[in-house]
């Protein structure tokens, strides 16, 4: 389970699993800025105070404030359905 404030763990799941290619522009602007909100939150959230769930979120999703690609985006590009 995520922590309060932090974008949903079946939320991030949803909108990584749905190609790009089928998404609306609304659908587009929401993800990034859903991303960006929780991506600051994660950064600005002390790990010493998240939740065990919380922390192994973040390390799937990229969140983990390194600069190293996500898991998820890893495999996206895998199959063809990421950015590279």
């Amino acid at each position: 389970m995520s922590d309060n404030s932090r974008q949903s763990f079946t939320d991030k799941a949803g909108s990584a699993l749905k190609p790009d290619s089928q998404k609306s522009t609304t659908e587009h602007v929401g993800d990034n800025i859903k991303g960006k909100m929780d991506s600051a939150a994660s950064t600005l959230q002390p790990n010493s105070q998240k939740s065990t769930g919380q922390k192994a979120g973040d390390s799937v999703s990229g969140n983990s404030n390194q600069n190293d690609e996500s898991l998820l985006n890893k495999a996206k590009n895998v199959v063809g359905m990421g950015d590279k």
